[in-house]
């Protein structure tokens, strides 16, 4: 094979293509640097990406379980988890230099990117001024695999500290389906007309599933 013709590797395929060009098992192989003395780093990741079964499965690997793998180790875990966090305050960042109304797809991207591989119920708010512009976002409430129990006055109160003119609501539903229950309507329902009293509008309602979300404002459920 000339070497004209061999193929990029993934660094150089990044920076001529851009890295949405790169498969997974080239990204991974970028992040993990070296591979191990039987295999060349491209077909660790791929073996790693075989193995674990995605992306997803790797980032929320335990750490014994990601730990156990040939060519992976305490470094490579803690490298991951910042590079995972770093995600989430750049996408933090980025969203409060927009209005909500121009750009609610990045807010639907931060919100499945902070909320979908949680294995428990969150409830997140984002405070809106009255430009539409995030103030701040917040995990409000924590709860079990398959329920949280959500305070709508605390709500109301935490809008009222940040002197927000509206909110975006959000949760995750940790079994992967996005579709909203009865009682999260209701829930909804009863925040909304907590915060009407304190002339705080509420512009959307989020349900986070496993690469889906659901849009209470989509859906015309919101007032």
């Amino acid at each position: 094979m000339s070497i004209q013709s061999m193929p990029l590797m993934p660094r150089e395929k990044l920076l001529q293509f851009g890295v949405e060009a790169l498969s997974d098992a080239e990204l991974l192989a970028l992040f993990l640097r070296t591979g191990t003395r039987n295999l060349p780093v491209l077909k660790l990741s791929q073996k790693l990406l075989n193995e674990f079964g995605s992306f997803y499965h790797i980032i929320n690997a335990s750490y014994d379980e990601f730990c156990q793998k040939p060519g992976l180790g305490t470094a490579k875990y803690t490298q991951l988890k910042a590079v995972v966090e770093l995600s989430h305050r750049y996408l933090k960042v980025k969203m409060t230099n927009e209005n909500y109304l121009t750009s609610p797809s990045l807010t639907h991207h931060y919100l499945a990117n902070r909320l979908m591989d949680k294995d428990r119920e969150i409830f997140m708010v984002i405070f809106l001024d009255n430009q539409n512009h995030v103030i701040n976002s917040e995990e409000m409430f924590i709860g079990t695999y398959n329920c949280v129990e959500v305070h709508p006055r605390e709500v109301a109160r935490r809008a009222l500290q940040y002197n927000a003119a509206a909110l975006i609501l959000a949760h995750n539903h940790p079994s992967g389906l996005a579709e909203p229950s009865q009682a999260d309507r209701i829930l909804t329902k009863k925040i909304e007309q907590v915060c009407e009293l304190i002339d705080v509008r509420i512009v959307d309602h989020l349900v986070i599933g496993k690469g889906e979300y659901v849009s209470f404002a989509e859906r015309g459920w919101i007032l």
